[in-house]
């Protein structure tokens, strides 16, 4: 039997870390992901888990620490927001690179500068190359499953790569919603013990985490981390799966809102797909086939899925909240182009940007997006390119 109760996402993500009960949390507060650290520690001071609680100076030694703990055999895991992330940069190719099995909750927040402390996806698409795993949640019942499943993925044999567990700053970290947790006992059974064959601490084998890799090895790295991302395709849908037996809550790459009969569609991911649905419901009443496909999983990217998914539309709008400034579209928009031109997808689709540095993004904003759609399909309007939605006039 599910327990309700309302929460914050921030609440939600340090619940589910009370019944993970991992060993060990390094963190330094940033807004809006200060709360998850400091609810934790109060666990730890209640004496209601006992993972290990180390303030550090900066968050550059938070994810070192963690990098640490998880390198001599330990659950770890930290959290963190925008200039947070930026300030752990080398370390999260590092972490990736040394095949650890740590989860960073990260709160999305606008990048400095200039400075802003709410939402957009500029520091975690900042750091989409860097060999992590990334999952975006739409709600705080999404961001609290995701976590649930994190570690799972993580410290799969066939994966072995970091995992950030990503929602939207104050929009859902700090709002209130009804939420299902899962009773302590199935959390407990389903995330199970961390038992890692190799790890620093194990004195019967002797090893090295990270050592210099010169131009005879380096590549292979590489390649191994592309071939463990490439499992965790497989792993992820495996996983939730699993977490569906004991929820009742179904979990993919990405989920479908009215598209299977949709003549148009707007690709997003976070909490700005509950807006779109709002906008969606409003449009089918008139007749319109509005559809929505919300991206969950952003790496490992699942660009051939998306594609055959949306091969059936007239038009899609692809919606980024982080500029990329390549003069070719944002990260979301380059990487489904690409992957639909792959596919051999012939959809007219064009790349908006939407909610940059907390910019309100709005059922009209998201009505809006889908009369252009209707337009572009009929050849009535020229598509443009790299649009921003909401700017001021």
């Amino acid at each position: 039997m599910s327990i309700r109760e309302r929460m914050s996402g921030n609440e939600a993500v340090a619940y589910a870390i009370k019944q993970i009960n991992p060993d060990v949390m390094p963190a330094f507060p940033i807004t809006p992901s200060t709360e998850i650290p400091q609810m934790v520690s109060t666990f730890i001071a209640n004496g209601e888990i006992d993972t290990e609680f180390i303030p550090v100076e900066s968050e550059h030694s938070s994810m070192s620490a963690t990098m640490g703990a998880s390198a001599a055999g330990a659950r770890a895991l930290t959290a963190t927001s925008s200039c947070g992330l930026a300030y752990m940069w080398e370390l999260l190719y590092v972490a990736a690179s040394d095949r650890l099995p740590l989860v960073l909750a990260l709160v999305n927040r606008a990048l400095t500068g200039p400075i802003n402390i709410n939402c957009d996806h500029s520091d975690s698409m900042g750091a989409r190359d860097a060999g992590w795993i990334q999952i975006y949640a739409e709600n705080n019942q999404e961001a609290y499953d995701n976590f649930i499943q994190s570690f799972r993925i993580s410290e799969h044999p066939d994966v072995m790569l970091p995992f950030m567990a990503c929602q939207d700053g104050f929009i859902t970290s700090h709002a209130v919603e009804n939420i299902e947790l899962i009773e302590d006992d199935k959390v407990k059974a389903f995330v199970g013990e961390y038992n890692p064959e190799n790890y620093l601490l194990n004195a019967d084998m002797p090893m090295a985490v990270g050592p210099y890799a010169t131009s005879p090895f380096y590549m292979e790295t590489k390649m191994n981390q592309r071939l463990a991302m490439k499992n965790a395709k497989k792993v992820i849908l495996d996983v939730a799966k699993e977490f569906e037996a004991i929820s009742g809550r179904s979990y993919g790459f990405f989920e479908e809102y009215c598209l299977e009969d949709a003549e148009y569609a707007i690709v997003i991911m976070g909490s700005a797909a509950g807006t779109t649905k709002d906008a969606i419901d409003a449009l089918r009443a008139k007749g319109i086939k509005a559809g929505l496909l919300k991206i969950r999983v952003f790496r490992p990217f699942p660009g051939e899925e998306i594609a055959q998914a949306l091969k059936h539309v007239k038009a899609c709008a692809i919606m980024d909240r982080a500029e990329s400034f390549s003069a070719c579209g944002g990260p979301v928009g380059s990487e489904l182009k690409a992957a639909m031109f792959d596919a051999g997808v012939n959809v007219k689709a064009v790349n908006y940007f939407y909610g940059i540095g907390g910019r309100d993004y709005t059922v009209e904003s998201a009505t809006e997006v889908f009369n252009d759609l209707m337009k572009i399909a009929d050849g009535s309007m020229e598509p443009e390119n790299f649009k921003y939605i909401g700017l001021r006039k």
